[in-house]
Order: structure tokens, then sequence, then C-alpha cells
């Protein structure tokens, strides 16, 4: 106890061990379910589903820990929603890297992550582009999710007359879907504690009850599956302009979404001074992500569950880190949970994300459009790095064209040269 007040400060932060302890723990089933829905779609890119839990376990208990002894903070480090999206469907099935490539490119991104988390970079950053844009890649993402979610759900399909159409409603899988959709629905609207681990439980006894056979459920657990993750970062592909490419899409995805998350929870609990190391501790969680062999890890929407429950120092995180690494004993069990009991989790959350359109203003056409080709082009394309590039490119070009070339920054000029030339190169190839 004296070293748990010697290290978080308890009374200077006007909570106790049992307080803490307890914000950890309702954080821990709050954001638990990212174990098994981060793993399925590092799964599709090619990463061992049983390797992938590990790895999802793996960094979050370090980035949790991290958060806890170097910024004191109660915020959750796991492997992020949308980013997780951006690493199997932008980087593996879109830019045709390989997952150990991927990997390659979470490592280089982590340290780029640092290296502006340590310097006046991510002030830099942050004044060099608009909010607009900023808030159109949240948009985007959450659009993408959603799109991914009614995809695997079965709700939506590859038409034969169109690009897409409604899905087969007399499958059993959909019908899975949207009674767990239902439900997931519910449950969140009403803030039921660890609603999405109630939703996840209903759609895997549903799957069972209706006979759908989970996508991992042939597979055979074997401990030894992590030692062909762990560590498995190839640089490959660093002399190819799209590995870089996707190098420079995700570190700016990752640095603006948790200068958002991060700054958002340290003035929620009115500790805004402890902002530069949680976003110290975000960037060091980010790198090991590459590799334990998962996606990088972000400050988590749902820190807010652990905050209301009385959270106020490292102690909550530490001890939803340490809950996580007790999730190790539950992995056989993981790979029976069916696509249509994740679907509506991804379903949800990129409703969240899409809510943030509403602090955009879109007055502007020449702050509109560029905002509004972000958030079509991601989903769109499949492409995470195409649909920004898109909208980075395009507003230099309207504020030029009408006169305000001064609005736009040295800093966003550089950077829309830069996605104009991997366009290019990809025309010329």
């Amino acid at each position: 106890m004296k070293a748990f007040e010697h290290v978080f400060k308890f009374k200077a932060h006007g909570t106790s061990l049992k307080q803490e302890m307890l914000a950890g723990s309702v954080g821990y089933f709050t954001i638990v379910y990212i174990i098994a829905v981060n793993a399925l779609i590092l799964s599709e890119a090619g990463i061992p589903f049983e390797g992938a839990v590990l790895a999802t376990i793996l960094a979050s208990f370090v980035g949790c820990l991290v958060m806890a002894f170097w910024a004191n903070a109660p915020i959750l480090l796991v492997p992020g929603m949308g980013i997780n999206a951006m690493f199997t469907f932008t980087l593996v099935k879109s830019s045709g890297l390989s997952w150990q490539e991927a990997l390659g490119v979470v490592l280089i991104s982590g340290i780029l992550f640092m290296v502006i988390a340590f310097t006046r970079l991510s002030g830099v950053l942050t004044q060099a582009i608009p909010q607009v844009l900023k808030e159109a890649i949240t948009v985007g993402l959450g659009m993408f999710l959603m799109f991914i979610g009614l995809e695997k759900g079965g709700i939506i399909q590859r038409g034969e007359s169109s690009i897409i159409t409604i899905g087969d409603f007399s499958d059993w899988k959909v019908v899975a879907t949207l009674l767990t959709l239902l439900l997931t629905l519910f449950l969140f609207i009403r803030n039921v504690k660890g609603q999405f681990l109630w939703s996840i439980a209903f759609g895997t006894i549903l799957g069972l009850v209706l006979g759908i056979e989970p996508s991992t459920a042939s597979s055979t657990f074997h401990w030894s599956e992590y030692g062909d993750v762990f560590g498995q970062v190839s640089f490959k592909a660093i002399v190819d302009i799209p590995f870089w490419i996707a190098v420079f899409s995700m570190t700016m995805v990752l640095v603006f979404e948790n200068i958002g998350l991060v700054s958002g929870h340290t003035a929620m609990i009115g500790q805004e001074h402890k902002y530069p190391r949680a976003f110290q501790a975000n960037a060091f969680s980010a790198l090991t992500s590459g590799i334990f062999g998962t996606s990088p890890t972000v400050s988590t929407v749902e820190s807010a569950a652990a905050m209301t429950a009385g959270g106020r120092t490292g102690m909550t995180s530490f001890t939803t880190g340490v809950l996580f690494l007790a999730s190790v004993l539950f992995i056989p069990y993981l790979k029976w949970i069916p696509d249509h009991a994740i679907a509506p989790i991804l379903i949800v959350i990129g409703g969240v994300m899409i809510q943030n359109i509403r602090h955009m203003d879109l007055g502007d056409l020449t702050e509109a459009l560029p905002a509004i080709f972000i958030i079509v082009m991601i989903p769109f394309t499949y492409s995470i790095a195409d649909g920004i590039a898109f909208g980075f490119v395009l507003y230099p070009i309207l504020k030029v064209a009408t006169g305000k070339a001064k609005e736009v920054s040295l800093t966003l000029y550089i950077i829309a040269v830069l996605f104009l030339l991997n366009f290019i190169v990809h025309a010329i190839h």
C-alpha cells in the first residue's frame, strides 16, 4: 500500500487504492472486447489468430504499464480501432505489403511518433493541419469501420448490378448479426457496463444455437504460434515508395488521433499538465506494438469509463494492464467468437466516430470539399492512406485557386506534394 502511495500519490489526487483498482477493473471490462476484435481483424492480414490474440494482450499490458509509471494517468492504451483496419485493409490488402512488412511500417511509424512526441514537432504539426481535415480523418475512419462491420456481418455484400447491395436476409449469419446489433445498440445507448462484452457473449451463444461455425473455430491452439508473430518485423520493402507512403499515413493518423484523445482525457479529469508525458507514453507504446506483432496502440475512448468510475492515477491503467495479462488464460476460448458477434461492435464504434462531423465547419467550400473527399474516399477506396491523400492534395489546390494561398502552411504544402508524388508514381507503374 505504501509503495503504491509513493508511486501514484493517491492522497494528492483525492483517491484511494481501492477506488483506483475498481476503476481499472471497470476499464478492463469495458475494453476487453478488443482482444477478440483486434485479433480477428489482424488474422485477415495473415497473422495467426492465437498469435494476434497474444500480441494484443501483451501490447495492451505493456502500454497500460508505461502509461501508469511514466505519466501516472488513468488512460488505457490498447490496439486502436481504425488503425487495425488500416493495417489489414490498407497496408496489406490494398498496398500489397506482407503482414511482416506492415509490422515494419508500425515500428518506423512508432519511432517517428516518438520523435514528434518528445520534441516541438507535435505543436508544429498540430498547427499546420486544419482542424476540419483532422476531424475528417476521424469521420472517415468511422465510415470505414462501419462499412467493414456491415460487410463482415453480411448485411451488405458485393452486388452483381451494383458495387454494393443488401445482404441475404434468409442467411442465418445475417439474422444473427441483426439480432446482435439490436442488443448492442440497446446496451450501448443505455450505457450498460461491459456492453460490448455482453453483446459478444450473446452473439457467440446465438451462433452456437443457430449452428454458425466461427471462421477460426477449426484452428488448433498452439502457444508456439506466437513465436511466428513476435519480432517478425520485415524491412524488405523499405526501399519502395509505397512503404514510406504507408509510414507517412500511419504516422499522421497516429499523431492526430492521439493528440485529440490524450488531450480530451487529461482535460476530463482536470489533469492537463499530464498531457506531455501521457502523449509520450502513447508514442512509446505504439512503437512496441510492431515488435509484439500487432497494429499500434492508442489512448482508447473507453478510458472515459474508467475515469467516470473514479480513476485518477496510473494505478487505474496498471490494474487494467494486469487484468489484460490474466486474459492469457482465456485464449483457447476466443477462437469460438464468430464474425457476427464482432461486426456490431465495429458498426457502433464506427457510428460514434462519425459523430465528430458535428465539430466540422462546412460553410467554406475550400475547407468543406477536401474534408468531404477524405470522408468519402477512405471507405470507397478501401484505403485510409488514399482517402487522406485526396483531401490533403485538394485542400491547397482549392485555396490557391480562390486566392487564399496564404491560409495554407508550408508544412501542409510539403505534405500535399508528397501525397501527389505518390499518386504520380502509382500512375506510372
